[in-house]
């Protein structure tokens, strides 16, 4: 899920859709704050609530409510939990380019909930294992058309470490207008995933397939999940904002054909959120 990321909210990962939005918070590059990029340092505190599957993959719906901190150094740095911590090393003519560290939180067996589930949950893992949270270290590169309204394409990939040792490769463009006040933003997007890594969240070793009766599974390498995700941002006044976005997404086939999937999750993903955040300068 996406799931859309703490991405959107990022916010952008997590249940899964935003990474699973991803790791349902808010999606990636989405702020609950105030738009803009103000000079020097600047901090954005808030709040998420999503709703959406409890683990990615999940055929059960889970409540969670995700904090949002954001860190920003003029377009220079960022920091939070969807979008990572990152530095936009080229900038200029709409391009951005640089470095990226993401955290994905891991998976609990008892529940598949994300740390800050208050609502809901599945018992669909049990026997799988808990996956511990995983660090991912890449970099980033983005081209913007149109300073206000238009097309934005972004591509990222990062390394595994820790959870997984797997290769992602988040795929994205959007098309983002004014209506009224509000900034309004949607678009495609794609998460390509290596051997290691469907295997660590979609695999079903001998062992696993001994304490849950899931048929053994090798899971390949490939699309992890296609969608579309969508977010409106509603400034309320100079330093805070409302941010309501959501995402729908289809498991790619080395996911949707894992035992686990087939027999006990849902290859459809739905992933609703909304966020509030307030901004404040250094």
């Amino acid at each position: 899920m996406r799931v859309w990321a703490l991405g959107i909210v990022t916010l952008c990962a997590c249940p899964a859709a935003a990474q699973e939005v991803r790791q349902s918070g808010p999606p990636p590059g989405v702020a609950t704050g105030a738009p803009g990029a103000p000079d020097g340092w600047s901090i954005t505190i808030g709040a998420a609530p999503v709703f959406g599957p409890a683990w990615q993959g999940s055929r059960d719906m889970a409540l969670s409510l995700f904090p949002d901190l954001r860190v920003n150094y003029g377009d220079t740095l960022f920091a939070s939990v969807p979008d990572g911590i990152g530095w936009n090393a080229v900038r200029g003519d709409g391009w951005r380019a640089g470095p990226l560290v993401k955290i994905r939180f891991g998976r609990d067996e008892r529940n598949g909930g994300s740390p800050f589930l208050i609502a809901g949950g599945s018992d669909a893992l049990e026997g799988m294992g808990d996956i511990k949270a995983a660090g991912e270290v890449g970099g980033f590169v983005e081209k913007s058309f149109g300073p206000r309204r238009g097309w934005r394409a972004r591509a990222e990939v990062r390394q595994g470490f820790g959870g997984h040792d797997g290769v992602v490769a988040d795929l994205s463009a959007a098309y983002r207008t004014r209506i009224g006040r509000a900034i309004v933003s949607a678009g495609p997007r794609m998460t390509l995933a290596s051997a290691d890594f469907m295997q660590t969240y979609f695999g079903i070793s001998a062992a696993q397939s001994v304490r849950t009766g899931l048929t053994p599974y090798r899971a390949d390498g490939g699309v992890l999940s296609y969608g579309l995700g969508g977010n409106v941002v509603r400034p309320l006044n100079r330093r805070s904002a409302l941010t309501l976005f959501t995402s729908l997404e289809r498991l790619g086939g080395p996911a949707a054909d894992s035992p686990l999937i087939r027999e006990r999750g849902r290859r459809m993903q739905a992933t609703l959120g909304l966020g509030y955040g307030f901004r404040f300068g250094l």
